[in-house]
């Protein structure tokens, strides 16, 4: 038999269904398709050589969803009669020339 069952004394984690995961160890050379996996009855992880990397992938692919994040809700607008508006005057006004009737200022 060229494959092994390898029992962990704290217990593999489930998958993200809650199936029991088992680790496996093809005796068989890494070229010719051997190493470490983890499976359970809907997924596994890729052959490594390191059981480590194995049960790292397994931890990896089987993490919880993260939690989104709560919506605040939005600010309403401040009320009309609690504005003032003030007016901008960024350019000089326009202003008539007297002496010769052309408009000076911006424009």
């Amino acid at each position: 038999m060229t494959q092994r069952h390898i029992s962990h004394p704290e217990g593999l984690p489930a998958c993200a269904a809650g199936h029991s995961a088992r680790h496996i160890h093809d005796l068989r050379g890494l070229a010719a398709g051997g190493g470490h996996l983890i499976e359970c009855r809907c997924r596994a992880t890729s052959k490594h050589a390191e059981p480590g990397a194995a049960l790292a992938e397994w931890r990896r692919i089987n993490r919880p969803a993260r939690v989104t994040r709560r919506v605040l809700p939005a600010i309403d607008a401040p009320a009309a009669d609690n504005v003032l508006q003030l007016p901008m005057r960024f350019a000089p006004a326009r202003t008539a020339c007297p002496a010769k009737g052309v408009t000076r200022g911006s424009g």
